[in-house]
Order: C-alpha cells, then sequence, then structure tokens
C-alpha cells in the first residue's frame, strides 16, 4: 500500500516539478522511488545497502539526462529526478517504522497487534490530532499567521493546538503500547513539528508550480501527494525517534 501511494505521490510530484519549470525523467523517477520504499521489506538476508540503491538511481537520472541536447536542460532534469524521488520516498520510513518498532507490551491496550502496526498507528494518529488541532484551535483563536508566502492559512495559535492535541494524542498511544506516556513530551511536539514542515514542503513545491492542489485525484481534497505531505516528514522523525531512545 505504502508503494502504490508513493508511486502516485511521485507522479504528482514531477508534474508540480514540471509546471515550475523542472523538467525530470518521471518514470525513472517513480521507480526509483517505489524502489527505496521497497527495499526494507526483501528482508535482512538479501538486504542490499540503501546507499547503493540511491547511488544506483542517482547514476541513471545522470544517464538519461545525457539524453538533453542542452546541458542547461539536462543538468535539472537530473537533479530533479533525483529530487522527487527522493522527496517522496521519504514515505516508505513508515515502513522502516515497522522493521525498527520495539515490542509491544503483551496486555498492553494495542497489544494485540503487531510491534509494528502498533507504532504506524501512533503515527497516523498523531499526524492526524495534530492536524485537527491546528486547524480547530487556528480557526478559533488565530491571528497571528507566519510563512504566509508559502501557506496563507498558518497561524501561530494553531501551530501550539496542534502541538497540545499531538502531544495528548501520542501519550495515550505510547501507554496503549505499553511505553511510558512520558516520552510524547519529546516526540509529540517533534511529530507536530515535522508534519508542519511537511505541509509547508509540499506547498512551497505546489507555490512554484502555480498549482492549488497535487492532483485532482481524490475529489474535493486533491491528489495523494496533498493527503500523506505530513507523513513525508513526520515518519522519518518518528523512526529516528525509536531508533534513537528506544533500542
Amino acid at each position: 500500500m505504502v508503494a502504490g501511494l508513493t508511486a502516485v505521490a511521485a507522479w504528482e510530484a514531477f508534474e508540480l516539478l514540471g509546471g515550475a519549470g523542472y523538467p525530470s525523467l518521471a518514470w525513472l523517477g517513480i521507480v526509483f522511488a517505489v524502489a527505496i520504499v521497497l527495499e526494507p521489506a526483501i528482508g535482512r538476508e538479501v538486504d542490499p545497502t540503501s546507499m547503493i540503491l540511491l547511488a544506483t538511481g542517482t547514476i541513471l537520472a545522470a544517464v538519461g539526462a545525457f539524453t538533453r541536447t542542452d546541458p542547461r536542460e539536462g543538468l535539472p532534469t537530473w537533479f530533479a529526478t533525483v529530487f522527487g524521488a527522493l522527496y517522496t520516498s521519504l514515505l516508505g520510513f513508515i515502513v522502516r517504522l515497522g522493521h525498527e518498532a520495539p515490542p509491544v507490551v503483551p496486555g498492553s491496550l494495542l497489544g494485540g497487534l503487531d510491534d509494528g502496526r502498533g507504532w504506524i498507528v501512533l503515527l497516523v494518529a498523531g499526524v492526524w490530532a495534530y492536524d485537527t488541532g491546528a486547524y480547530l484551535v487556528g480557526r478559533r483563536f488565530g491571528r497571528r499567521r507566519f510563512l504566509t508566502h508559502l501557506s496563507p492559512s498558518k497561524t501561530y495559535a494553531g501551530l501550539i493546538g496542534g502541538i497540545v492535541a499531538a502531544t495528548v494524542v501520542v501519550a495515550a498511544a505510547l501507554a496503549a503500547l505499553g511505553q511510558p506516556p512520558v516520552g510524547a513530551i519529546l516526540l509529540g511536539p517533534l511529530l507536530s513539528l515535522a508534519a508542519q514542515a511537511g505541509d509547508l514542503a509540499e506547498s512551497m513545491l505546489k507555490r512554484a508550480a502555480g498549482a492549488k492542489d497535487s492532483s485532482r485525484l481524490v475529489p474535493g481534497h486533491g491528489g495523494i501527494l496533498d493527503r500523506v505531505d505530513s507523513f513525508l516528514f513526520a515518519a522519518p522523525v518518528v523512526t529516528l525517534y525509536v531508533v534513537a531512545t528506544l533500542h
């Protein structure tokens, strides 16, 4: 499922890059992104290192860019292909989180889930809580705005409301996983800021392309990239938290 979402998100990202004036080898970039996502699912026995995969994709993108007769077009084609693939492949950290997650404590509320799915529930619930809290508090109390050149609706009140909501939900999720809820004091704000940064990063891409949505694939909601943009940054941050503090 993550690989499928990545493929569609990558296609939308390359469309936006093209709209912003950055040509790319879209199909190569999509394959590159999906390969990065699938890499941790291959298994520990035949686990090619991520660096080899990244090097291979970067080289292939360069070779493909050689076909552009104007080097001033070939160079951004190479850069944009690698960037689009790496950017959207960040969604693959959802899979990596499942691999790196510590065991769910038996008898805990989410003890019926396997280790990976329990932590993915925390990730999804935390991001949704941030979005909901930021929207509700920002709409009610939002006055001062920030980074309006990227997104005119972001307010400091919404940011604080989202962080509080996400921290409460992350604390509940940690407790349900049998982990000390106090970890939410660090993980809640980290997840929130990463989710917000992911949203703003996609907004920058859309602004550069002059687009309101990444596509019209989801009626009334834009495209897949619009739906997963927060997870692109939040998933690596939660994975880093797990690796750094719980291993």
